[in-house]
């Protein structure tokens, strides 16, 4: 970093010490830039001596008059070395702010996500700003024994390849090594592989916990580069917490599955009570999340919505064997025990706090568009979408499977029903829903 005399002058403090000086000299003292124009002083002709301000070995300016000018010319040349240390530590403290503030960034986004793919393209997308990279992955282990997966990757790392073996490249080197290692020149490299390592420079973190390696994250360029210790450092460090949050987010990925597979359980215990009705809950979820993947809902909405196609029933654990078995016309008695499974459902989804938003899709699938639906005679808009999407799921499979008292009614018949009752019993854009993601093959009958 060069210093020019007349920018290092400009400061008034500085400039009124050397003024100081020059008027404490008692002679004719001048300082002049290094094409020797006057910068502070007075212009002296013949000057006795003349000493060089230098920086760095470079002359930046002078300093002329008699013996005493020597000291002004060092004061100056220290202060430019001063002044390039300031700089030089205001931009070391400022990259540091930066990489302290993406490391802040990182950890504050990551650690509210927990879907896995999204972490790791978060974490790949943020170090790219601050390294730089035409290409990045992150490869995790599929499973004990297996091989690396990417699971997030752009540029130059999204190649075919998408596994690889441990040990298998540079990458897979440095999964088996757990050491964070720049490759800058990695054509050379003894571990380079044509075809899985398509790429020039590389440098590569391996993801922890505590002592077992998960995976590696990488950034690569397709032209050389040369990446440093800084890089390595923050590389090193995103990845430790990247490595946290990937755990995080598989073992909600665990308890999420499980927590499913338990849901699902306790529909199916409800079915065998009802042998005629087998399957009807895994039918109903799949026409549902048929609907509202057409309908566009988003993820979270889509998984509120799964629960509730699959708990929809649950009312009926409350209602009698006698009457929910009956093969015969039910009396208006009965009838009116029936209609109260959805508020059952309620009561009994109610006392868990993180089924709240599923609870108006159970409690609501019986109501009608119209208004002539129970258990609260809902009209239009006031029906939550999933208890709409679900009213039309319910009623097809309903429709079309078997009964002790008849026969399931063929697929003409049961879609002209749909049609008929658009509109009134349905939500005419549920069932508009229905066909078109039947037409596109999402629902397989």
């Amino acid at each position: 970093m060069q210093v020019q005399l007349r920018k290092l002058l400009s400061k008034k403090e500085l400039l009124a010490v050397i003024n100081e000086v020059i008027g404490a000299a008692g002679a004719p003292i001048c300082v002049m830039d290094h094409d020797e124009r006057l910068l502070a002083g007075v212009e002296i002709n013949n000057p006795s001596h003349k000493y060089p301000v230098e920086h760095e070995t470079k002359i930046i300016g002078w300093v002329s008059g008699d013996c005493k000018a020597s000291a002004i010319a060092s004061l100056l040349s220290y202060q430019a070395g001063v002044e390039v240390q300031k700089k030089t530590l205001a931009r070391e403290t400022l990259e540091k702010y930066k990489e302290i503030t993406l490391l802040y960034s990182i950890a504050e986004k990551i650690t509210s996500c927990l879907n896995l793919k999204e972490v790791a393209k978060l974490v790949i997308d943020e170090a790219n700003k601050f390294i730089g990279a035409t290409g990045a992955s992150v490869m995790l282990l599929e499973k004990e024994g297996g091989k690396l997966e990417i699971i997030a990757a752009f540029g130059s790392d999204s190649h075919p390849e998408r596994e690889i073996n441990p040990g298998e490249g540079i990458r897979g080197d440095i999964f088996l090594t757990g050491r964070a290692e720049i490759v800058n020149d990695a054509s050379s490299d003894p571990r380079y592989v044509e075809g899985t390592d398509k790429i020039a420079s590389v440098i590569c973190a391996p993801l922890k916990i505590k002592d077992s390696v998960i995976g590696v994250i990488s950034l690569s360029s397709t032209v050389p580069v040369t990446y440093t210790a800084e890089h390595l450092k923050l590389l090193s460090t995103l990845a430790s917490q990247a490595a946290a949050a990937i755990e995080n987010a598989r073992l909600y990925d665990e308890l999420r599955e499980t927590f499913f597979t338990t849901v699902h359980t306790l529909a199916e215990t409800i079915e065998k009570r009802d042998p005629y009705t087998a399957g009807h809950t895994r039918r109903v979820m799949e026409y549902s999340l048929a609907i509202g993947e057409h309908l566009g809902l988003s993820e979270t909405e889509m998984t509120t919505l799964k629960l509730a196609a699959i708990l929809h029933d649950i009312g009926k654990i409350g209602v009698r064997d006698s009457v929910l078995l009956k093969e015969g016309k039910l009396s208006d008695e009965e009838f009116n025990a029936i209609k109260m499974h959805p508020v059952y459902g309620e009561d009994i989804l109610k006392h868990i706090q993180q089924m709240a938003k599923v609870i108006p899709g159970v409690k609501q699938h019986h109501e009608k568009y119209d208004g002539r639906g129970y258990p609260d005679r809902l009209k239009g808009l006031e029906i939550d979408i999933t208890a709409r999407i679900i009213a039309v799921a319910d009623s097809f499979d309903a429709m079309t499977s078997d009964r002790p008292y008849r026969k399931g009614l063929s697929l003409d018949i049961a879609f002209e029903e749909l049609k008929k009752h658009s509109g009134g019993q349905f939500d005419s854009d549920m069932v508009n829903a229905f066909f078109m993601a039947y037409e596109k093959g999402k629902i397989v009958l």
